[in-house]
């Protein structure tokens, strides 16, 4: 954890801490700050972080309210499609609404009698600044979406009841009981999908780099791609302010959290309202908004797969697999595929490995260190990817100590970061499994003179294995097409998914991105359905689809 997360911070911020040519204190940062680029990345970042936050606590809201509320038909299956783009990877995200919303869109015909088809020859609005904004706001609207779900459930039965014999109607209640416990859990949601933006690469580098609107994050990418490693001292000034604007969000979370969440008795939980004869209208409007935020973007990135060249609309006599081929063909994806799936393989096995010994000594070993361990590890995930990656670079571009060689430009360079960021993904959930287990186990083994080695294998390894193994499983899904720390660290003959599909993207080849996309999203619906097996078995949480 020190080598893969901690220790390449602390020497990245040591960077942008240093005095300047002229040794003035912190001359670096100074000058930085002082550059036009940073003030206009700078500001960029903050109005589109600022946007997003409104549109993700808008629609997460609206749906968390209309399905946690009301027992409409289908609620399951709402709940999951407006926490899909919290399983499906920006750049993907963000393909498919650039395919949805050009003017070239294969599904115009199908857009056209709803009045929202884009008039042919007109610029893709998605390439700026509101775009930007608006669609990092979907990708985060499920942050908002999972806090107010679970306050909502959280309601004891007890209070909507007194309000309902007191003589009050739905409405009422909704707005003097339920609504005033569930806006500090919206206040949260909206802080953390702000510090979520802050630090999002993806949709910035698809949308903003050719809607010439420049954040912080692409900034770094830019010139790190730009001037290589001679710029360290100023990116990793401009990283500094990232980290410090997470930071920021994230203690300001905390305190509405400790200081507005108002705490609710124990008791039956409030399982929603019966619509009556709003039930069909009120699931009509919310398959609405789910088709808009969810479906129609995902059909529009399949039709642009299946379809021979932009600008063909699609039909069963212009559908075609030719897209598909080429792309298993194609040498460089074939590698990216057998990398992606190495690397968060990888990964996976080893956290799930390292969470359990770790989450045994900081839970029911009591040790100190182990603790403190678990309490850093969080370091690594709250901060942005491309930060962690910048560290990375800093600590592992020289050769390594003793040994005379350095990792840059091989597989462990993207490996190490994916260990030290991921880590709390399978964490969290042994620690939650060990903290359910029936503590007098370890205490009779501890008695009869068993050694804490044995313990744990023999008592809290198999208690903690389902859910070590569904964190292994988010693990591989969510580091499969991970972009962030790979955009920056990948090498040639090293590319992963992400990459490829970013590459192509970039260079013109939207229907080759897209039919990448299209194989690498089956993949993990196909890993979702695996981990949502195991549900019964886990704790509550472990799995975020389930988390509401």
């Amino acid at each position: 954890m020190l080598a893969t997360g901690l220790w390449p911070l602390l020497r990245l911020f040591g960077e942008a801490l240093r005095p300047g040519e002229d040794g003035e204190v912190l001359g670096v940062l100074r000058d930085t700050l002082q550059g036009r680029a940073f003030r206009v990345a700078f500001w960029n970042t903050l109005s589109s972080a600022a946007g997003s936050v409104a549109v993700s606590t808008v629609i997460g809201v609206a749906l968390a309210l209309a399905t946690g509320l009301a027992r409409l038909p289908g609620r399951a299956v709402m709940s999951f499609l407006a926490l899909s783009p919290l399983l499906i990877p920006s750049q993907i995200v963000a393909l498919a609404w650039i395919e949805l919303l050009g003017s070239g869109s294969p599904i115009a015909g199908l857009l056209r009698p709803l009045g929202i088809a884009p008039a042919p020859g007109q610029p893709n609005p998605l390439y700026s600044g509101s775009g930007v904004a608006w669609l990092m706001g979907i990708e985060h609207m499920p942050l908002v979406f999972i806090a107010v779900r679970a306050r909502l459930a959280a309601v004891p039965l007890d209070l909507v009841e007194a309000g309902r014999i007191a003589g009050a109607p739905a409405g009422r209640i909704v707005a003097r009981v339920i609504l005033p416990l569930a806006w500090p859990a919206a206040m949260a949601g909206a802080v953390l999908a702000f510090a979520a933006a802050v630090g999002n690469f993806g949709v910035p580098a698809l949308l903003g780099i050719p809607g010439r609107f420049p954040v912080l994050t692409t900034l770094i990418y830019q010139r790190l791609n730009g001037f290589g490693p001679d710029v360290i001292g100023r990116v990793a000034a401009m990283a500094l302010v990232l980290v410090a604007l997470a930071a920021a969000a994230l203690v300001l979370r905390q305190a509405i959290v400790a200081r507005l969440t108002v705490p609710v008795g124990a008791g039956a939980a409030f399982t929603g309202f019966a619509p009556g004869r709003w039930r069909w209208p009120l699931a009509a409007l919310v398959w609405l908004a789910l088709a808009w935020v969810a479906i129609l973007p995902m059909v529009a990135l399949a039709a642009t797969a299946l379809v021979p060249a932009l600008g063909v609309p699609f039909g069963p006599d212009t559908a075609t697999l030719r897209n598909f081929e080429a792309a298993i063909q194609n040498p460089a994806v074939r590698r990216a595929f057998a990398n992606s799936f190495a690397l968060a393989a990888g990964a996976g096995a080893i956290l799930a490995a390292v969470a359990i010994p770790l989450a045994w000594l900081s839970r029911t070993g009591r040790s100190g260190p182990a603790r403190v361990l678990s309490w850093l590890a969080e370091g690594a995930w709250v901060v942005p990817g491309t930060v962690l990656a910048l560290a990375t670079i800093l600590v592992y571009l020289p050769p390594l100590p003793g040994l005379g060689f350095s990792i840059y430009g091989t597989a462990a360079i993207l490996l190490l970061p994916y260990l030290g960021r991921f880590l709390p993904l399978t964490l969290r959930p042994v620690e939650a499994a060990l903290a359910a287990m029936d503590p007098s186990l370890d205490e009779a083994a501890r008695i009869h003179g068993v050694s804490p080695a044995r313990r744990m294998l023999r008592i809290a390894a198999p208690a903690a294995l389902p859910a070590a193994a569904a964190g292994a499983l988010v693990i591989f899904m969510t580091a499969l097409n991970e972009l962030t720390l790979s955009a920056l660290l990948w090498s040639a003959g090293n590319e992963t998914v992400g990459v490829q599909i970013f590459s192509m993207q970039y260079e013109g080849n939207s229907t080759g991105a897209a039919a990448l996309s299209v194989m690498s999203l089956a993949l993990v619906a196909v890993l979702v359905a695996a981990a949502d097996r195991l549900a019964r078995h886990l704790p509550p949480g472990t799995l975020p689809w389930r988390g509401p």
